[in-house]
């Protein structure tokens, strides 16, 4: 036998013990009942010979590796069903039986009436052929199923830029106007709730599942909603802020977990940026919820009463959506995997992928990752390549900027805080657009470089038109420019890119875990730049402190170039046996 039916036969053996399949002493499966009536014929092709009672391979005896022996599987050719990855079909004329390759299948035939069995295509043709494909094919799509997820993140940005348009209004309605410390607790709770959801999805995600995940994270989600909008005291709306934190928290990590994971290789890139692309929706919606305000000061409530709407259109659709394949597989779920790729992608994919998906060494065969496990010799580099990626956008002050921008704007001539806002919030989804179109073209690793590359610029150019003399007459026009620049900078790379590579780059059984341990990073740090920022900016200036965020930018750009791998084009299996192969 060849290696490349050995290695296909090896495949069929693990289908084959994953199902239960009767073994003998040695661990080997048994063969089917079939196979011991002396009436059976078979018809002999290459290493493989086919049964024509009943649809059964074996290995031929003349060619048999010892690790071989009565390999087989068995179907009745009156059941429609799936057997180890291979779909069995039967309709009045005939019968049809496929093998597939890596790259190529063939395809025979049993005519009712002649009981012949043709070989559409000889065992030579075997490598060079195309895939087969079912005669009942399925038109499978991952496109809704990321449209449904992506509410997640929609959610997400909505609740982060919700407060900025409300907070003066709610501060009146609530009496806390003239107490920055509670008004401070009711935007940071969420944050504070965002850091405890992103560690929680991790782990319910890896025991209940991705989809069951999203259906917990729309509990806290509709209830932190409706317990802000109807807040008669503070304490209500930090509590309501808190679950709303908890549920972003959660979508944060779950959402590019779950598109990652269902995305086909070739727009991978492009179908993971529409997380970023979504949150900048999200807070795009928020603020443009907020322009009645100046006419109806109680509008408030229902800013955050609306919320609750994509919370329950969550839970519904994540109730109809196929679970990760790659999640299924990993707990030995083979007939719901099969299930859940031709519903993502069609009949036509199931031996593919679920080959791939087997593959010895693999996370998806080995049991769940604990904790501590991420910082183990073989996830280290990768888990801290990751977190650094969140560490660095934080830190490279997108949310300095964008606090800053309505002062930035009224130097400008531009008086409305909510246009002011709404225009970098446009700048935002804009490139955020121009992000997914390039993501599987250019790559992650380059987009990375060149985003980080422009926000140093801008920040320069910020720097430089609050101080130098030169530019005076000039410094409004250009610290809009600046802000502008820098915006379009961050949503090419450092915006969308890290939440689609983190599941990239992680193994199987340490994704849940490790994005969520990003994740985490990512939340811990913005509340303490949230913390610390306008007494930093207080005691050094603004311009020494855009300063230093270029400068960040800068080393930034280096450590990217030194120890991001770039996995444009490539398969999250492939990726895995690259970045954390079996020790």
């Amino acid at each position: 036998m060849g290696n490349h039916s050995r290695r296909k036969m090896k495949f069929i053996l693990r289908s084959f013990n994953i199902l239960g399949a009767p073994q003998d002493e040695k661990g080997r499966p048994l063969p089917p009942p079939c196979l011991q009536h002396s009436s059976t014929q078979h018809l002999h092709l290459g290493d493989w010979r086919l049964p024509t009672p009943c649809l059964c391979w074996e290995t031929s005896t003349e060619d048999r590796h010892p690790s071989d022996e009565a390999i087989t599987a068995c179907m009745s050719p009156r059941d429609r069903r799936s057997c180890f990855g291979f779909r069995f079909g039967s309709d009045p004329m005939g019968l049809e039986l496929g093998r597939v390759g890596s790259g190529g299948g063939s395809m025979f035939r049993s005519s009712a009436k002649t009981k012949s069995i043709k070989p559409q295509l000889s065992d030579g043709d075997i490598e060079e052929s195309s895939p087969l494909k079912s005669q009942s094919k399925s038109s499978g799509s991952v496109l809704p199923y990321v449209g449904v997820a992506s509410l997640g993140a929609i959610l997400f940005g909505y609740h982060l830029g919700v407060v900025n348009g409300a907070l003066e209004y709610l501060a009146k309605d609530l009496g806390i106007v003239e107490n920055t410390v509670l008004q401070g607790w009711v935007v940071s709770t969420l944050l504070a709730g965002a850091t405890v959801g992103s560690f929680t999805g991790g782990s319910l995600a890896d025991h209940f599942g991705r989809t069951k995940t999203f259906l917990l994270d729309a509990i806290p989600l509709t209830i932190g909603a409706i317990l802000c909008a109807t807040a008669r005291n503070v304490e209500t709306m930090i509590i309501g802020r808190l679950f709303c934190g908890i549920g972003i928290g959660i979508s944060s990590a779950v959402v590019p977990l779950y598109i990652s994971e269902i995305s086909p290789t070739e727009i991978r890139g492009t179908l993971g940026s529409i997380n970023q692309l979504s949150i900048c929706i999200g807070i795009l919606a928020a603020l443009l919820a907020g322009l009645p305000l100046s006419r109806y000061p109680l509008w408030w409530r229902t800013m955050f009463g609306i919320a609750v709407i994509p919370s329950v259109l969550l839970a519904l659709g994540m109730a109809f959506s196929p679970e990760s394949p790659r999640w299924l597989v990993q707990q030995r779920k083979i007939p719901q995997a099969e299930q859940a790729i031709i519903k993502l992608y069609g009949k036509n994919k199931v031996i593919e992928l679920m080959e791939d998906l087997s593959v010895p060494g693999q996370g998806s065969e080995e049991q769940d990752a604990g904790w501590f496990d991420l910082f183990s010799s073989r996830y280290f580099k990768v888990v801290s390549v990751g977190a650094t990626l969140f560490l660095l956008q934080q830190l490279a002050g997108i949310n300095a900027v964008v606090y800053y921008s309505t002062s930035v704007f009224r130097s400008a001539g531009v008086t409305s805080d909510v246009a002011a806002s709404a225009l970098v919030g446009a700048a935002n989804v804009f490139g955020t657009i121009i992000a997914s179109s390039l993501m599987d073209k250019k790559g992650r690793k380059s987009l990375l470089i060149t985003s980080f590359t422009g926000m140093a610029a801008s920040m320069l150019l910020l720097s430089l038109s609050f101080t130098w003399k030169v530019l005076t007459p000039y410094s409004g026009p250009l610290a809009v420019i600046g802000t502008v620049l820098y915006v379009l900078s961050f949503s090419l790379g450092a915006g969308p890119v890290p939440a689609l590579l983190l599941p990239e780059i992680f193994a199987s059984r340490i994704r849940a875990k490790a994005v969520a341990l990003s994740l985490g990073t990512h939340w811990i740090i913005n509340f303490f730049i949230g913390l610390w920022f306008l007494s930093v900016v207080t005691k050094f200036g603004i311009s020494k402190v855009y300063l230093g965020f270029g400068l960040i930018c800068v080393l930034a750009v280096m450590y990217i170039a030194a120890n991001v791998v770039e996995t444009k084009g490539r398969s999250l299996e492939d990726i895995e046996r690259e970045l954390s192969p079996p020790i």
